[in-house]
C-alpha cells in the first residue's frame, strides 16, 4: 500500500520561473527515486523580495539578496518543508545557520539577454536611451559602453519586465538566457550577449537546492541531481562574493569554466558608474581556495576601500 505521507516537500516562490524551476526539481526527484509526482508536495511562499517588486527599489536597497530567501529558509529550518528552491544568484553568499546548498542542477545558459522592440543591440540604442534595469552590474556595464544611456529602475518578474518594454517604460533592457530559455520565452531575445564582455553574475543560470544541514535523508534524496561539474562552478563563484562582500552594493560578474579537471575562474568589480573596472583570472582544482584567490586579486588592485571610494 502507498503511503499517503509526502515524500518531499518543496518551498519555492510563486514566479512562473520560480514555479518552473521548483516543478523542475519535482520531475527530477520523482524520476530519480521511483515516486509519484504528486507524493511531492510545492508549497508556494510570498517573500520580502516579491512584495518589494512594485517599488522598483534595488536589492541592495531592500536588504540584499536574503530578501528572496528568508521565508522559505524559515519554513525549511522549521520543518515546514524539505528543501528549497532557488535561483541560486539570488541566495545570499552567506546561508543562514542550519542551511547548505546541497545540489545544483546542470547550468543552463550563463549570458545575459538584450531586449529591445525598436533596436538590435545596445550599440544601436539613441543617444540618452531609457536602460531598464534594477541591477548594478547590469547598468554599470551597460553605462561602460554607453555612458549616455538613463538606467530606469526595472524590477518585476520575467513577464512583467517584458511588458514594460512593450509598455514604453524602457527602450531595452537585459535579462538573463537561462530565465527565458526556462520559461520557453527564448525568442524574445533580441541579442545574446558576449559574456566576456558582459559578465553574468556569480551563479547565474543555476537552480539550487537548499537543505537543512545535518539532514542526511534528505541529502540523500536530492544527491541524484546534483550536477558535479555546476556544483564546482557555483562554489568557486561564491566563494570569490564572499571575499568581494556579497551585499548587492558591489556590481560583480564571474564566468567559470571546467577543462580537464582544472577550474578557470574570470571575476570582475565595477564603479557604479561603470568608468572604472578590474578584472582576475586564475586557474586551480579547487573549488574554495579559487575563489578567494580571484577575489583577493580583485581587492587588492580596487583597494580596500573601493566599496566607500567607488559607491559614495
Amino acid at each position: 500500500m502507498q503511503s499517503s505521507l509526502p515524500f518531499a516537500r518543496i518551498g519555492t516562490r510563486g514566479s512562473p520561473l520560480a514555479l518552473a524551476q521548483a516543478k523542475l526539481v519535482r520531475s527530477l526527484l520523482a524520476e530519480a527515486h521511483g515516486v509519484a509526482e504528486d507524493r511531492i508536495e510545492i508549497e508556494v511562499f510570498s517573500t520580502g523580495g516579491d512584495r518589494s517588486q512594485a517599488e522598483n527599489t534595488t536589492l541592495s536597497d531592500i536588504g540584499g539578496k536574503g530578501v528572496f530567501t528568508k521565508e522559505i529558509d524559515e519554513a525549511l529550518l522549521s520543518g515546514r518543508i524539505d528543501l528549497g528552491v532557488h535561483s541560486s544568484k539570488d541566495v545570499a553568499t552567506g546561508l543562514p545557520a542550519g542551511i547548505r546548498l546541497a545540489a545544483f542542477l546542470e547550468r543552463e545558459d550563463v549570458r545575459d539577454a538584450f531586449i529591445s522592440v525598436s533596436v538590435k543591440g545596445i550599440d544601436n540604442l539613441p543617444e540618452g536611451a531609457r536602460f531598464g534595469t534594477s541591477s548594478i552590474r547590469r547598468a554599470a556595464q551597460a553605462l561602460r559602453l554607453r555612458p549616455d544611456l538613463r538606467i530606469v529602475p526595472f524590477r518585476g518578474n520575467v513577464h512583467t519586465r517584458l511588458q514594460k518594454l512593450l509598455d514604453g517604460v524602457a527602450d531595452a533592457t537585459l535579462l538573463a538566457l537561462a530565465g527565458l530559455n526556462r520559461l520557453e520565452e527564448g525568442h524574445r531575445a533580441t541579442a545574446i550577449l558576449d559574456p566576456e564582455q558582459f559578465m553574468p553574475a556569480p551563479a547565474q543560470g543555476a537552480i539550487g537546492i537548499a537543505i537543512r544541514d545535518g539532514d542526511t535523508r534528505l541529502a540523500e534524496i536530492v544527491a541524484p541531481l546534483d550536477h558535479t561539474p555546476t556544483h564546482a562552478a557555483i562554489a568557486t563563484e561564491r566563494a570569490m562574493l564572499a571575499v568581494l562582500d556579497g551585499s548587492c552594493r558591489t556590481p560583480v560578474g564571474a564566468l567559470s569554466g571546467l577543462d580537464d579537471g582544472l577550474l578557470t575562474l574570470k571575476g570582475e568589480i565595477l564603479s557604479m558608474d561603470g568608468q572604472t573596472s578590474y578584472r582576475a583570472e586564475a586557474r586551480g582544482s579547487d573549488p574554495l581556495a579559487l575563489g578567494e584567490a580571484v577575489g583577493r586579486d580583485l581587492l587588492a588592485q580596487a583597494g580596500a576601500d573601493f566599496l566607500d571610494r567607488w559607491n559614495r
